[in-house]
C-alpha cells in the first residue's frame, strides 16, 4: 500500500471516480461528501493526503484546508477549485495546501501530483524523526548516571537552560562540557537556531580571530571576499566557546564587547555588526590563577560566571561506571555489528579501580576498543589494555605494575585466550618454544 488518502466531495460521480482511479495506483482511498463526515474520518484514522473540494455543502473548503493542516500537520491537502476559481486555490496555498487543480478537467494530473505530495509528506515525516532523534540525542536524559555529584550538575543545568544567561561549565577534559553545552541549548528557546562549537586552543590569534568574528574583504593577503564569523552565524542560537581560558587576552576584549552590547567589529571592517547569541564557555583551567597571572580579564571572567556549573571528573563518580560502560558497549557492539551483550565482574573491577584521567573520553575509547577485541558475547578482563590489567591487579595486591613477571604472565593468559587454549598456536605467536610455554603456564598457575 502506497499510502492513505482521503477524497472530500460532495459531488458522488466525481468522488467515486477519483477514488477509482488512485486505488488502481495501490492506495487506499476513503471518501467523504462532507466535512463533518471527513472529520470523523481523519479523527479515526490519519490521512498521508487529503483531496478536497473548494466548496461544501457544510464548510468552506479553504478553511476546512486551514483547520486540517493546524490538526493534522503532517497531511498533504490537494484542493480541487471551480473552473477559472484561482483565487480560491492562490488563497489555499496560503492555508497550507499542497497544491491545487481544476475540478473535473485535470483527473490525468491527479496521479502525478498526488505522487509528489507523498513525497513530501515522506520527506517531512523523516525530518521530524531525525529531528526527535537529535533532540533525544543532545537531551540531558542522554547523560548518564545516578551519582549526587552528576545529578546536581543536570539539575542545575536543567534550571538555567530556559534563559539567556551566559553559562561557564568547569572540569577536566573529557567530563562532557560540550554535551552539556547542547543539552542546555536544545532545552531552551534557542534550540530551533544554530549551535556552533569552536575550540579556542585549536587556532593561532589570527586564525582565531578570523573564525570567531569574520572579516571583511581585503583585511589580509589572503582575504579575498567577505566571511562571517561564527558568532555571526550562531546569531538567534548559542556559541560555544570551549577551552576559553586558551583565548589570547586582546582578543577577551572583543568577546566582552558581544557580552556586554551584543556587537562587535569584524576584521577589516569599521562598522559594528550586531548579534543575537548566547555563550556558552568551558574551561579546564583555573580561571582565578589565570587572572592573577595576567592572562586572562578580570572583567571578562565576571561577565562569563554568571551562571557556571562544575562537571565532575569520573574518579569522583564511580557509581556511573557500570552505567557508562553498558551504555557504550550496547552503543559500539550496534556500530560494529559485534553479538557482545554483556560485561564480566572482573572487567567492571578493573575499570572501577582505574584512575580514568581522560575522564568520559578515556572510558568511551577502552569500551570502543574492547568491543572490537571481543571474541564472544562477554567482555572479560583479557580484553582491556594492559595497564587497567596491571593496574587492576595492583589495587587488588596481587600484581606489581612495573613487575616484569606481571606483565609477562597477563601477555601469555591473553594469548592462550585469544588461540582458545591452543598451546601450541600460542607458542608460535609468543614466539617461543612449547616447552617454555608449558613451564611458563606451571610457573604463573595459567589454565
Amino acid at each position: 500500500m502506497q499510502g492513505k488518502i482521503l477524497i472530500i466531495d460532495d459531488e458522488e460521480k466525481l468522488r467515486n471516480l477519483l477514488s477509482r482511479i488512485i486505488a488502481l495506483e495501490g492506495y487506499e482511498v476513503q471518501e467523504a461528501g462532507t466535512a463533518k463526515e471527513a472529520w470523523k474520518k481523519l479523527e479515526k484514522q490519519d490521512a498521508n493526503v487529503v483531496i478536497c473540494d473548494v466548496k461544501l455543502p457544510d464548510a468552506n473548503g479553504v478553511e476546512l484546508c486551514r483547520q486540517i493542516k493546524t490538526k493534522f500537520p503532517a497531511t498533504e491537502i490537494i484542493m480541487l477549485t471551480a473552473y477559472g476559481n484561482i483565487s480560491d486555490g492562490v488563497q489555499a496555498m496560503k492555508n497550507g495546501a499542497f497544491d491545487y487543480i481544476t475540478k473535473g478537467d485535470d483527473n490525468d494530473k491527479i496521479i502525478p501530483l498526488l505522487s509528489r505530495a507523498m513525497e513530501k509528506m515522506q520527506l517531512q515525516k523523516r525530518i521530524r524523526q531525525l529531528e526527535k532523534e537529535v533532540e533525544k540525542q543532545y537531551s540531558f536524559e542522554s547523560i548518564l548516571g545516578d551519582s549526587p555529584l552528576i545529578k546536581e550538575a543536570i539539575e542545575l543545568a536543567k534550571k538555567v537552560a530556559p534563559t539567556d544567561a551566559t553559562v561557564l561549565l568547569l572540569g577536566e577534559t573529557g567530563t562532557g562540557k560540550e554535551v552539556f553545552a547542547q543539552a542546555i541549548h536544545h532545552a531552551g528557546k534557542r534550540s530551533g537556531n544554530p549551535f556552533l562549537a569552536l575550540n579556542c586552543s585549536s587556532f593561532s590569534k589570527e586564525l582565531l580571530e578570523s573564525e570567531l568574528f569574520g572579516h571583511k574583504a581585503g583585511a589580509f593577503t589572503s582575504a579575498i571576499k567577505d566571511k562571517k564569523g561564527l558568532i555571526e552565524e550562531a546569531t538567534g542560537g548559542t556559541m560555544f566557546l570551549d577551552e576559553i581560558g586558551e583565548m589570547p587576552f586582546d582578543l577577551q576584549s572583543k568577546l566582552l564587547r558581544v557580552l556586554e552590547t551584543n556587537e562587535f567589529i569584524k576584521v577589516g571592517d569599521t562598522k559594528p555588526t550586531r548579534v543575537n547569541v548566547r555563550i556558552i564557555t568551558a574551561t579546564n583551567r583555573d580561571l582565578g590563577k589565570e587572572i592573577e597571572d595576567g592572562k586572562f580579564r578580570e572583567d571578562l571572567f565576571y561577565r562569563l560566571n554568571v551562571f557556571t556549573i562544575h562537571l565532575p571528573a569520573l574518579r569522583d563518580r564511580k557509581k556511573d561506571i557500570p552505567i557508562l560502560a553498558n551504555h557504550f558497549m550496547q552503543t559500539y557492539a550496534s556500530k560494529s555489528n559485534q553479538s557482545v551483550n554483556s560485561i564480566s565482574k572482573e572487567f567492571l573491577d578493573h575499570l572501577q579501580h582505574h584512575d580514568w584521567k581522560g575522564n568520559i573520553r578515556e572510558l568511551k575509547n577502552v569500551m570502543e576498543r574492547a568491543v572490537i577485541l571481543a571474541s564472544g558475547p562477554q567482555l572479560t578482563s583479557e580484553n582491556l589494555p594492559l595497564e587497567l590489567q596491571v593496574n587492576g591487579h595492583k589495587e587488588h595486591g596481587t600484581l606489581s605494575a612495573f613487575d616484569l613477571a606481571s606483565v609477562e604472565k597477563l601477555h601469555i593468559q591473553r594469548v592462550l585466550n585469544h588461540t582458545r587454549g591452543n598451546k601450541t598456536e600460542a607458542a608460535k605467536l609468543l614466539n617461543i618454544g612449547l616447552t617454555t610455554l608449558y613451564r611458563k603456564i606451571e610457573e604463573y598457575g595459567l589454565i
